[in-house]
């Protein structure tokens, strides 16, 4: 019975060291685990940037949507989002994940609104059980910076361990300036994302 142990023993790091081998790098990260990529975009620039990482780790890649979407128009949502914020509304979801128990790596994308985190990623935050999972926050903003973005990801989500997120430049939609993640700047996006990648050991 020991010999078939050790000889089992054998056969299992033989698999494991070859598959390590061949497996493409945006495979790396499935190895602990399944990896979720959710993110909600207004202009594309953050849908653009959830991309970019899907192509790298794999994953499911999931859009955020409401059951009342926000207007067209940029003033009203403003003023929406201001009054959502006050008041601590959290609007429901449109979309559903009824495995979520099955990740253990979630990405969490979002834009920076009134320097706040987007009342429908609270919603999310709130909704589902992240507690033991690593939780990967990412963000584009119109240079403003993430705001206290990053930090409420890490209150609401207490019982996950909260990694280094990842920020960038995107449009300016109160200046009419909308989807810019393309041409060179979507190059230099790449390049900060995987780097940022292999400094959280996502992938190597």
């Amino acid at each position: 019975m020991k010999l078939l142990t050790i000889i089992f023993a054998f056969i299992t790091i033989g698999c494991s060291s070859q598959d390590s081998a061949t497996e493409p790098k945006r495979d790396v990260a499935n190895r602990s685990g399944k990896v979720l990529i959710v993110y909600l975009s207004r202009t594309n620039n953050t849908k653009a940037i959830a991309k970019i990482i899907h192509e790298k780790v794999g994953g499911d890649l999931v859009a955020l949507e409401l059951v009342n979407p926000y207007p067209d128009d940029y003033k009203t949502t403003v003023a929406q989002v201001a009054k959502e914020n006050e008041t601590g509304f959290l609007p429901p979801l449109k979309t559903k994940i009824d495995n979520i128990q099955n990740y253990a790596v979630v990405f969490v994308g979002f834009p920076t609104w009134g320097m706040q985190l987007p009342p429908p990623m609270k919603s999310f935050l709130k909704q589902y059980d992240l507690r033991g999972k690593t939780v990967v926050p990412f963000n584009t903003n119109g240079g403003y910076g993430i705001g206290s973005t990053f930090s409420t990801v890490k209150e609401l989500c207490r019982n996950s361990q909260v990694v280094e997120g990842f920020s960038v430049k995107g449009g300016v939609e109160r200046d009419g300036i909308l989807f810019v993640m393309e041409g060179e700047k979507e190059k230099e996006a790449r390049l900060g994302i995987e780097k940022w990648l292999e400094k959280i050991k996502i992938i190597k």
